[in-house]
């Protein structure tokens, strides 16, 4: 028994069956559009992640400067 019941004869006719109904060529190209789709949507996600990081370096930067010049005024006020 394979998957669930399901024996790797049985996946075998039905790959089969899908390569007579679809064909070799649509199948590859089929495969390579799923390929790509997959591609692209992993380089969205991590150029989302790059942006969300960078985002946060600036607030960080922009805090740290605040933090800063408030601790140069108390400083000039003594």
């Amino acid at each position: 028994m394979g998957i669930s019941g399901i024996s790797i004869w049985q996946l075998l006719i039905i790959l089969a069956i899908v390569i007579m109904l679809f064909g070799t060529k649509r199948l590859r190209s089929l495969g390579s559009d799923l390929g790509s789709a997959i591609k692209g949507f992993k380089k969205s996600i991590s150029d989302e992640d790059e942006a969300k990081n960078d985002t946060r370096n600036v607030e960080d930067k922009t805090a740290q400067d605040n933090i800063t010049s408030a601790q140069k005024e108390k400083t000039e006020q003594k």
